[in-house]
């Protein structure tokens, strides 16, 4: 009886194994392709829809529809269609077509949502205004020195004055926005995060800033409005000068590498 050789089983068992390979095929794939001329279409439409002149060069460049060719014609349209880009359009394109019977208050919650903050802040201005515990007397006090109900109406004045000063700003900037084409959706978390800076801000320039008045006496009810106002409006200001305060202590400190 013959025992099977090694050269026997050898073949049997590399025949039961499966060698997977995966081929990448290098260069740009025919998605990003796709994606490029559905831009430079994109593109083209607003600008012939927006009466912005284009380079006639694009022409040729989109016929050749080589790689090279499309991204020089898309970087030519990025230049021409400027401040708005092909995202800007592409999200106002989908607003405009999205339930058509819909006015633009309806299309775009951002606006909507901005109308009815600002409602809100004036509802609450008015009615902490109107209440005796927020005067001249108590708003000197500040928040060190009041307590109890007073320190919350006037911290509720404070917000709403601050809050007003920076729906102001952002409902400018959203019409301008509109209007440009430059709205994107990433621009509804942004206006969150501006406007809880802007009441920040609004609150430090009240209560705080106006510690640093030489005559106590000379802080009144149109002085701390108006700093609560500036502040909320000027968020992004206040934010640049605190953070150039905090730069120059920490050169001071901190030695450079």
């Amino acid at each position: 009886m013959t025992t099977p050789s090694n050269t026997d089983v050898q073949p049997e068992k590399i025949s039961k194994k499966t060698i997977i390979k995966t081929e990448t095929s290098p260069g740009i794939s025919k998605k990003i392709i796709d994606e490029l001329s559905h831009e430079i279409n994109n593109m083209l439409s607003f600008a012939v829809y927006n009466g912005i002149l284009i380079n006639t060069e694009i022409n040729a460049l989109v016929q050749n529809s080589s790689v090279d060719d499309l991204i020089n014609a898309h970087n030519l349209l990025c230049k021409n269609i400027a401040p708005a880009t092909p995202k800007s359009i592409a999200y106002t394109r989908e607003l405009n077509q999205k339930e058509k019977n819909k006015s633009l208050f309806g299309k775009l919650p951002l606006i909507r949502n901005l109308i009815l903050l600002t409602l809100l802040f004036l509802i609450t201005f008015v009615l902490t205004g109107i209440s005796p515990d927020v005067n001249n007397d108590s708003l000197d006090k500040g928040v060190m020195d009041n307590n109890g109900m007073p320190l919350l109406l006037n911290m509720g004045y404070l917000s709403s004055v601050a809050g007003l000063g920076v729906l102001f700003y952002l409902l400018k900037n959203v019409s301008t926005s509109v209007k440009n084409s430059t709205l994107v959706p990433e621009d509804t978390v942004y206006y969150i995060a501006v406007i809880i800076l802007g009441v920040i801000a609004g609150l430090i320039s009240s209560e705080i800033i106006s510690f640093y008045k030489i005559d106590p006496q000379g802080i009144n009810l149109f002085n701390k409005s108006i700093l609560a106002l500036i502040g909320g409006f000027s968020s992004d200001a206040i934010f640049s000068i605190l953070q150039g305060i905090i730069d120059r202590i920490k050169t001071i400190f901190i030695p450079a590498s």
